[in-house]
C-alpha cells in the first residue's frame, strides 16, 4: 500500500487522518511544522503528502513551492481557506489538489489515490538493471543481489537520473535543471549532502563498487559494475 505524510498544525485533525488513512492500510507519517515536514520528505520514500495551508513556522504555500522545485511528489492541499484565490494560488504553485475544510475522509482519500495513480502514469519509469544491482521506481529502492536499501524521493530522482546515462558526466547545474527543473541558486551543498546519502546507501548493500564517482571540478556521474 502507499506511504503518505499527513502536515497539520492541529493534532486532532492529523490524528482523525491517521486512523482512517491506517485502517485503509496505508503507512501514514505526521508532521505538525513544514521544517519537519521538510526533513521527513528529504529522508522517506513517499506517495502523496497531504499538506495544510496553515502552519506555524511556514506556510504550507511556501512549503510547497520548496518541494516542488526538487520533486514531483504529489501535493494535495488540505485547507481551512474556501476562497477561490487561495485554491488557485495552491493549484499554480505546483499543488497536485486541493481540498476544502470540513471534508469527507473517504473522498479525500481517493482524491489521494487518484493524484498517485495519475503521477505515476504520466511518466511510467522502467526498473534499470546493471548487473547484479537494479534499480527500481516503483519502489524508490535498489537491489543489489539479495539485499536492498529504500531511497527518499529527493535521492531516487537524483540516483535514477544519473543511472539513466550511464558513464555520463553531469554538472549539479545540468542535474538541477534536469532531474528538478529547477536553478542550482544556493543548492549545490544540499546535492552534496543528497549525492551522500547515496552513496552511503548504495555502500551498504554493494560495498565493493563505486557507482556514483565524482569527477573532480566536472560533475557526477554513474558507474555501472562490471560483472
Amino acid at each position: 500500500m502507499y506511504t503518505i505524510l499527513l502536515v497539520d498544525d492541529d493534532p486532532t485533525i492529523v490524528n482523525d487522518n491517521k486512523t482512517y488513512f491506517d485502517s485503509k492500510g496505508y503507512d501514514v507519517v505526521c508532521a505538525y511544522t513544514a521544517e519537519n515536514a521538510e526533513k521527513i520528505i528529504l529522508s522517506n520514500a513517499l506517495d502523496c503528502v497531504i499538506l495544510d495551508v496553515d502552519l506555524p513556522d511556514m506556510s504550507g504555500f511556501a512549503l510547497c513551492e520548496k518541494i516542488r522545485a526538487k520533486t514531483g511528489l504529489p501535493i494535495v492541499f488540505l485547507s481551512g481557506y474556501t476562497e477561490e484565490e487561495n485554491r488557485v494560488r495552491g493549484l499554480s504553485i505546483g499543488g497536485d489538489d486541493y481540498v476544502c475544510k470540513p471534508y469527507s475522509l473517504k473522498e479525500l482519500e481517493l482524491r489521494v489515490q487518484a493524484r498517485i495513480r495519475s503521477g505515476r502514469a504520466a511518466e511510467p519509469p522502467k526498473t534499470l538493471t546493471y548487473g547484479p544491482l537494479s534499480i527500481c521506481p516503483s519502489s524508490c529502492s535498489a537491489i543489489y543481489e539479495t539485499h536492498s536499501v529504500d531511497f527518499s524521493s529527493y535521492e531516487f530522482d537524483v540516483l535514477y537520473f544519473l543511472a539513466r546515462h550511464p558513464n555520463q558526466i553531469f554538472t549539479p547545474e545540468q542535474i538541477y535543471d534536469s532531474v528538478w527543473k529547477a536553478p542550482i541558486n544556493k543548492g549545490q551543498k544540499s546535492l552534496q549532502v543528497i549525492m551522500g546519502r547515496i552513496r552511503r546507501k548504495l555502500y551498504a548493500i554493494c560495498p565493493d563498487h563505486d557507482y556514483i564517482q565524482t569527477k573532480r571540478y566536472k560533475g557526477y556521474l554513474f558507474v555501472p559494475d562490471r560483472k
